[in-house]
């Protein structure tokens, strides 16, 4: 299956999009001379591909410098949201933090991300985050669906 490229609009006035490609693109949150640059892309296109059952929706998020845990909370939250209110069929976004880096696994849990696992990807093990749709984490997972 062939997806259309991702598009994500800024979340507000304080992003921009630094670049874009057929692959994902780059958005930069700068706020009071405070900048963090996130890249999103597919997750079926992307490192992750292999790494869970991905939906051909899923997108991945990363901080694309060594920025701090500090101040990433809010940006990561916002843009979640917008990727999930801007595709209807994407079930998770998720965020992909470096495995030794309890800070900024708990940022990501402060902006509404739930730790899933450890994954094993070449150059890294990263610890997954995902944020999902409310019509996903409204699902009883103990009922069958018309019973």
């Amino acid at each position: 299956m062939i997806l259309p490229p991702l598009t994500v609009p800024p979340p507000s006035a304080d992003w921009t999009q630094v670049s874009d490609s057929r692959l994902g693109m780059r958005l930069r949150f700068d706020h009071h001379g405070s900048a963090i640059e996130f890249s999103a892309r597919r997750c079926a296109d992307g490192r992750l591909r292999h790494a869970y059952p991905v939906g051909a929706h899923d997108v991945e998020l990363a901080i694309t410098d060594d920025a701090a845990s500090q101040g990433v909370t809010r940006p990561l939250a916002a843009l979640a949201q917008t990727i999930l209110n801007s595709d209807i069929n994407c079930r998770r976004v998720v965020f992909a933090a470096p495995a030794s880096d309890a800070a900024m696994v708990y940022a990501a849990e402060a902006a509404g991300f739930r730790y899933v696992i450890d994954v094993d990807v070449p150059g890294a093990e990263l610890s997954l985050l995902v944020a999902e749709p409310n019509w996903i984490t409204e699902l009883d997972g103990d009922r069958v669906p018309d019973s």
